[in-house]
């Protein structure tokens, strides 16, 4: 068992960033420079045989055989890897669990190097530094979720007014992906993609819905899907649609501009702590030392950030309201 500031723990800790800093570098090297990057740009430019073409409809696993092998085993894989197609950010899972494990591993050599903190400190600041790619990740999907949702009454018009124009729903869908922007279009283009490729266009759409996991969208799958089990005015109900999600966008902004102050004193109550005690510990770090190395002071420290994290909890359940 390795003793805090041990030199073998500080070694050991060396070798892991080490290696984790070599292995970006390789992937970043082999998703510009790599055979398969050299294949796709000679497909771009026309060079590549064609002589044997084909379909493929494939996901790569990872780039990272371990981990590649680690969420193989996992039963909850096929949904983690579906949340970060949701995020937009192009990333493998992998890539996300590297980017975790290198943040914590370099804030834990930091915090022990820099600041000869406790064990129990640099494990937190590691943990804290850790969750910061799984948080950026979880921001990106939700913009990227907004952005769909801000765009979607005007997809729907665009496709109301195909299907007025005499269109059938799968060009309606075409056209929509071809006029709209991304995110929203890119979506829209797979779903007529896979449609054309053969995929019972009842399949596509859920496939659509189980991609963008928003409400309104759902309703949009299940209008169209009642429309071809049981016939119906599949216009006038995707134009109720738009107009309702209209309407609960309009109430959605009004609602966050009134919540806007106490998500503002939120943010400021749950950073301020942190931003003292950086600055305290900037400009008087033996008066800020006790706090990790005398046990009431660690007490102090464990209590406070369990009450700090009810009081966080407790402030986002007040400004978040549900329209």
């Amino acid at each position: 068992m390795f003793q805090p500031n041990s030199p073998q723990l500080l070694a050991l800790l060396v070798l892991v960033a080490v290696l984790l800093l070599l292995e970006g570098l390789y992937l970043v090297w082999r998703t510009y420079r790599g055979p398969e990057a050299g294949h796709i740009a000679g497909r771009l430019s026309g060079h590549a045989s064609e002589n044997n073409p084909k379909l493929l409809r494939q996901r790569k696993a990872s780039r990272f055989p371990l981990i590649e092998s680690m969420l193989s085993r996992w039963q909850g894989a096929g949904r983690f890897t579906l949340w970060m197609q949701q995020s937009g950010t192009g990333w493998h899972p992998s890539h996300l669990l590297a980017a975790t494990v290198m943040t914590g591993s370099l804030a834990l050599l930091a915090t022990q190097v820099l600041m000869h903190a406790p064990t129990w400190m640099a494990l937190l600041a590691a943990l804290l530094a850790g969750g910061v790619p799984i948080a950026w990740t979880a921001r990106q999907r939700v913009r990227r979720l907004r952005a769909i949702e801000r765009q979607l009454p005007d997809a729907l018009d665009l496709i109301v007014r195909a299907l007025k124009a005499g269109h059938a729903f799968s060009s309606a869908l075409q056209m929509a992906g071809e006029e709209l922007s991304d995110p929203l279009a890119g979506e829209l283009r797979l779903t007529h993609e896979e449609a054309n490729f053969g995929v019972p266009l009842d399949r596509a759409l859920v496939g659509l819905e189980q991609r963008v996991p928003l409400m309104d969208l759902r309703y949009f799958v299940v209008a169209v899907l009642v429309q071809r089990e049981a016939g119906g005015n599949l216009t006038e109900a995707l134009t109720n649609l738009a107009r309702l999600t209209r309407e609960r966008l309009k109430l959605h902004s009004r609602v966050r501009v009134l919540t806007a102050e106490g998500r503002l004193s939120a943010w400021f109550l749950s950073l301020m702590p942190f931003a003292l005690f950086l600055l305290i510990f900037t400009f008087n770090r033996p008066f800020m030392e006790p706090l990790w190395q005398d046990p009431i002071g660690i007490s102090m420290v464990r209590v406070l950030l369990t009450m700090m994290l009810l009081g966080v909890l407790w402030l986002r359940r007040i400004t978040h309201v549900r329209v």
